[in-house]
């Protein structure tokens, strides 16, 4: 199993080398928005489910082949914090560069709080807040049956209390169920609670788990953020790139990273700066041979890559 992929051009932060620390889907929460499809294993257990060694020296391996990063960032196939040697990930990370290092966290666990002591060596987290109250935080999450809602809204607000980096609170928004005038009211009130250095609104933007999960127009979105009184954005298309080759793609990059985020063409050209002609050329026969799917949505067609199976990947036992 490869745990570091990309880079890919993250409409937040910019160049960003992912650090996959959880197997495909582990997770505390099954959201029905999910880019990544259904979680397979919903669990609160803390453990390492990779061998850190083997993290630690693909690391090494791409940061000596790898220039003008943005961002490292500890997201991937599955939650970050339910690692438990994350502290010890990200003082390595720490150590071997000077590229700052991200968190992506759903939030589902930071009311422990040895999951928001793991964190605070990181330069910027980023969690998320999908629903105002109860029934669409069980409706939108389908969260682990020991998280209520008000839990994981103190673990929040315990966090911001702690942390004192920057925090990017994700709220990601569905047609018809939480883009709605009295739903988003319900977060602003909890997000002045929080307290959040940025609320960036986000929606469906790559194939759903359910197809039920629907997308919010640009317009708006625009009109929404504006509730949040200047402190809410809408996370805006990403710059054009030159996609300029730093090195060649293997098929093992392209597999890789389309395993922990469905792309189109150009998001795999401009991540792995590859120009779009020879993106294709390669997505080509991994498509004949069956080892990517495509799919549209939104009009954009997006490729993926099924994960790898369970038996093939070496999850330590729990320490």
């Amino acid at each position: 199993m490869e745990h570091v992929y990309g880079p890919l051009l993250s409409r937040r932060l910019g160049r960003s080398l992912g650090v996959d620390l959880v197997p495909l889907k582990i997770c505390p929460y099954d959201c029905i928005y999910c880019q990544l499809g259904r979680t397979t294993n919903k669990t609160l257990q803390r453990r390492e489910y990779v061998p850190l060694p083997d993290v630690l020296s693909q690391l090494d391996r791409r940061l000596r082949d790898e220039s003008a990063l943005d961002f490292i960032t500890l997201a991937g196939s599955g939650e970050p914090t339910l690692y438990a040697r994350l502290p010890e990930v990200i003082r390595a990370v720490k150590q071997r560069t000077a590229t700052p290092l991200a968190v992506l966290t759903n939030g589902s666990l930071l009311w422990d709080p040895q999951v928001r002591d793991s964190l605070r060596e990181a330069d910027l987290v980023i969690p998320s807040l999908d629903a105002g109250d109860e029934r669409l935080f069980q409706y939108v999450n389908r969260p682990h049956d020991d998280i209520a809602f008000e839990k994981m809204v103190d673990g929040l607000v315990a966090f911001r209390h702690e942390f004192a980096k920057p925090i990017w609170l994700e709220v990601f928004l569905l047609g018809g169920v939480t883009a709605i005038d009295i739903e988003v009211q319900k977060m602003v009130h909890l997000i002045d609670r929080i307290k959040p250095d940025r609320v960036q609104l986000n929606t469906v933007a790559r194939p759903p788990a359910e197809a039920f999960a629907i997308p919010v127009p640009d317009d708006q979105l625009r009109a929404l953020a504006a509730m949040f009184g200047g402190r809410g954005e809408v996370i805006a298309a990403r710059p054009d790139s030159d996609s300029t080759t730093l090195r060649p793609a293997t098929e093992a990059d392209i597999l890789n990273l389309l395993r922990r985020r469905p792309c189109t063409l150009r998001d795999l050209a401009d991540g792995l700066r590859l120009h779009p002609a020879e993106a294709m050329k390669q997505i080509d026969p991994l498509l004949a041979s069956g080892l990517l799917t495509a799919a549209s949505e939104g009009g954009r067609v997006f490729y993926r890559a099924p994960p790898i199976p369970l038996h093939r990947q070496r999850p330590n036992p729990t320490r």
